[in-house]
């Protein structure tokens, strides 16, 4: 364990160091970087205002993480089930993948109001919908032949087949995706809020801070954000620790 944690834990205490000497060293104005000790200090002083703020704004990114994630099971299912739809869906879906969602913002609060969650909560939506469903294809259709073989000599029907054999194999590509859709909806969720958002919100707080030059209390809005993103991370490990301890990974983890 202690092996596995200290290498990130060393590299992490050596930018902080690096980050603070360079900083104080090198003359850089606090407007432009500040150093992590003062960053560290607005974080204390600021708690009461960036704490809730967080709060407001990790509801909003939830909110669209699970909204979007649902309605990309759903349509992955859908998707891999049928080839005709697959043929035709899967490469809109990998090009809208790419493209630029959060250009989306402006739209959203307009149809919904610059200050409804909901406007943040759908292109945070849209934005995790993609890779979810993209993963969950793949794992549903890339299944060994000789898994499908074996099932069908068994004369197995569709649903044993897909809770046996295609479910397992999908599983490792959608908390893989899930990886994803977590850090992509807290910064779907910050970045919609700079385009306008409830006073509330992080977002909102860390642009406010940043356009007033306060660059040390924008920066603690930020690591509210790391420290939610950790969170999340942490919680989709202890998922893939319960639902694949058969998997390679997890085994080599624990060797």
């Amino acid at each position: 364990m202690t092996r596995r944690y200290l290498p990130p834990a060393l590299v992490f205490v050596t930018i902080l160091v690096v980050w603070e000497v360079g900083v104080n060293a090198a003359g850089i104005q606090g407007f432009l970087l500040p150093p992590p000790s003062r960053i560290i200090a607005s974080v204390q002083s600021e708690w009461a205002v960036i704490w809730p703020a967080g709060l407001f704004t990790l509801r909003e990114a939830l909110g669209g993480l699970l909204g979007g994630t649902a309605l990309a099971v759903l349509a992955g299912f859908a998707v891999a089930r049928w080839s005709l739809i697959r043929a035709g869906a899967l490469p809109f879906a990998i090009a809208a993948g790419s493209a630029p969602i959060i250009a989306l913002a402006p739209i959203t609060n307009q149809w919904f109001g610059i200050t409804n969650p909901v406007a943040k909560m759908s292109v945070v939506g849209v934005m995790v919908f993609f890779p979810v469903m993209i993963n969950l294809v793949r794992g549903l259709t890339d299944v060994g032949a000789g898994k499908l073989e074996l099932m069908h000599s068994y004369a197995a029907p569709d649903r044993a087949t897909l809770l046996k054999v295609r479910l397992p194999n999908a599983l490792p590509y959608l908390l893989s995706a899930l990886r994803v859709a977590v850090a992509l909806c807290l910064i779907g969720a910050i970045v919609t809020e700079y385009f306008g958002g409830s006073r509330a919100a992080l977002g909102v707080y860390i642009s406010q801070q940043a356009s007033l030059t306060r660059m040390a209390e924008a920066w603690a809005g930020i690591v509210v954000v790391m420290l939610f993103g950790g969170a999340l991370q942490l919680l989709i490990v202890l998922a893939e620790r319960i639902l694949l301890p058969w998997h390679p990974s997890r085994r080599a983890a624990s060797g």
